[in-house]
Parts: C-alpha cells; structure tokens; sequence
C-alpha cells in the first residue's frame, strides 16, 4: 500500500529549481499566479523530491517569492527514478493542457461571477478572452436595415468634391466631361480602375436565390441597347481625355454584357492588351 501523502511547509528559499524545467513564466503569469494566491490562498501545494528539488510548481514558487512567503506547503515524492522525476515534470504541465473547455458552461459562470461583482481576472482568463466567451447582444433595429431615412438637406450634393488627404471624391456623373475635370483638376490619371453598371437588372430577379437576399436595384441597371451604348461611348470618351498615354485600365463587367463595353473601348481607341477571367466572369480589360 503507497504510503500517504503528507503536506509539510518548507523555507521558499530551500527549494531547489529545476534547471532543465521547459516550462516558462514570465512577469504576467507570475503576477497571476501571484494574484490567485492572494485571493485563494496556497492551495496547490509544491512537489519535491527527497533533496527539496521542485518537481511540480516553479510557478507557484516563483509568485510565493514575489509575495515574501518564507515558507510554503510542499509534499515529497519518494521512490521516483531520475527518469520518472523528469517526465512528470513535463506531464503535470502538459496533461492540464490537454483538457478543453464548454464555452457555454464557462460563460453562463463568467456571467454569474459577474453579476456578484467577483474580479473575473482571477480566474487566469484576460478581460479579451473573457469578451469573446461573452459577446455583448445587440437588440434589433426598430427599421428595416435597408431603410433610407429621407434627406430634406443632404451634406453630399452633385458637384460636391471630398479631399481626402491625397485623394478626391466627387459626387457626380461620369457621363459629364465637365463633372470630370472638375474631380481630376487639371491632372491626367495614370491608372483607371471601373467597375461600371453591368446593365443585368440587378436585384429585380431572385430566381435560385438561396441566400434569400433582399431585392436590391441599381440605378441605370437597365437600359435598352442604344441607351446602354451610349453610356458607355460616354465614359469611355471621358476617360480617354483625362488620362495618361498607355494608362492602364480595368475594367469589371459582367459576361453577358462585357462585348458592349469591348466595343465602346475599342470605339474610344483603347487598343486591347490582356483581357483577363475569374472563373466565367470576365473581370480585367488592359489597355
């Protein structure tokens, strides 16, 4: 029969690290050790062998020291070999790892502990972790989420243009010369990158709509041919004034609609380089 265990306080200065212990401890989790032994009390005490040299509980020593505990609990484990001794060291710090955690279970005790206004740092966990497991609800919405509120005054006006620090915004039309050289001030653009109407009537068909997304419509999303043409000839016109020789341009269009757009380029004297897809979806016009 193993003999019983016996608990017997020690000098903290007597024991013995370690010296090829793995496992690490720094300042923080010192502190928090530190913290629970303040609060809790020593209630783990330390594993040693019979020549005082800790086995488990270098991090409990280690806070024991930082509070000025002359002494602390120990129990001595006889009869270990050497080669015992160092496995369990790593064992009692890697078995205690392999345990998960019900996440629901420890919220609902975070939140209680909470409520009886327990600092919940106490536990090991920090404020962020403890945040995760708790995340704050947020009620509903008293309108649609889609619901525009009416604007009697509103601050962006046609016309209008942002700076930005080194970027400008303007609120206008890319069909208007005029609004364009407004945005660009003078200046010729050495990159365009557009993603234009795709003319497809975006959001007025819901077929195989498994997402069950809300019916969403774009202005100027669907225009007949000769409409839809000249919109295009119109941006392509534009840009064509205000940007550098050779600018490179890309373009997103949707498949059914890009030879529009090919056509208003080639129209424009945009000469064709790379003309790029993503899955079937023609994404990227060089020029």
């Amino acid at each position: 029969m193993a003999a019983k265990l016996e608990v017997v306080y020690r000098l903290t200065e007597d024991l013995i690290p370690y010296a090829r212990n793995s496992r690490t401890h720094d300042e923080t989790q010192v502190a928090q050790i530190a913290a629970s032994i303040r609060e809790f009390g020593f209630t783990n005490p330390v594993l040693i062998d019979e020549q005082s040299g800790i086995i488990a509980g270098h991090g409990r020593v280690l806070a024991a020291a930082k509070l000025s505990m002359a002494e602390v609990p120990t129990i001595t484990l006889s009869g270990l070999s050497e080669a015992q001794k160092r496995a369990y060291i790593i064992a009692d710090n890697k078995l205690a790892l392999n345990a998960g955690w019900d996440e629901a279970m420890l919220a609902v005790e975070f939140d209680d502990l909470k409520l009886e206004g327990f600092d919940l740092e106490l536990t090991g966990f920090t404020l962020d972790e403890i945040a995760d497991l708790m995340p704050e609800e947020i009620p509903p919405g008293l309108t649609d989420e889609d619901a525009v509120p009416e604007l009697d005054d509103p601050i962006s006006k046609p016309g209008d243009v942002w700076l930005l620090g080194k970027h400008r915004v303007m609120c206008g039309d890319s069909t208007s010369i005029d609004a364009v050289e407004v945005l660009m001030s003078g200046e010729k653009a050495a990159l365009v990158v557009t993603d234009p109407q795709w003319n497809v009537a975006y959001g007025t068909n819901l077929a195989n709509n498994a997402q069950g997304y809300k019916a969403r419509t774009i202005l100027n999303d669907s225009m007949d041919s000769d409409k839809w043409d000249e919109f295009l000839s119109a941006v392509v016109g534009n840009l064509s004034i205000v940007t550098l020789p050779g600018c490179p341009l890309y373009c997103v269009m949707g498949p059914s609609e890009w030879p529009a757009i090919d056509k208003a380029l080639r129209g424009g004297g945009v000469p064709l380089v790379k003309h790029n897809y993503l899955g079937e979806r023609p994404a990227c016009y060089v020029a």
